[in-house]
């Protein structure tokens, strides 16, 4: 597997689509249910070429993720080649994962308690390898703005 496989929860939400996943290869309901009792070796195979198919499809997808902690937030812009990065520390005690301490962040954002930090640098490895393992590691996808909100003010 390149990726991990989809949790019970995603297969779930992606049943329609694994559904065609599998009628992709001619394998129907019945026959599906047949190879999960007499070949579950062969039925994780499935489930995790498809799981790989979904990690690869959404992160070739997302140029933006983003990691919050009490008192630092990491925002990252994943282009094709390089990826940037914004690094944010407060130094003094504030909770950036609760509301008022992010929205105290986004109206004081160049406090003398506020650093930030910017780089860009090239992938080691593949571009979405290194994405999914950032997402692996509590980072999420998001749309942007904070991204390029803090891009703005500091370039």
């Amino acid at each position: 597997m390149k990726y991990r496989q989809l949790t019970k929860e995603q297969f779930e939400n992606l049943h329609e689509e694994f559904a065609r996943f599998l009628a992709s290869q001619s394998i129907d309901v019945i026959e599906w249910k047949q190879i999960k009792e007499e070949k579950p070796q062969v039925a994780e195979e499935e489930m995790n070429v498809f799981s790989d198919v979904v990690w690869d499809d959404v992160i070739t997808k997302t140029q933006y993720i983003e990691h919050f902690s009490e008192t630092s937030v990491n925002l990252f812009k994943c282009n094709d080649e390089e990826i940037h990065r914004i690094a944010i520390k407060i130094n003094w005690d504030i909770n950036l994962l609760k509301q008022e301490g992010f929205e105290w962040l986004m109206k004081n954002p160049m406090d003398n308690s506020v650093d930030v930090f910017k780089g860009t640098k090239p992938y080691r490895s593949e571009r979405n390898t290194e994405v999914f393992d950032l997402i692996e590691k509590g980072s999420a996808i998001s749309k942007g703005e904070i991204f390029e909100y803090f891009n703005q003010l500091i370039s």
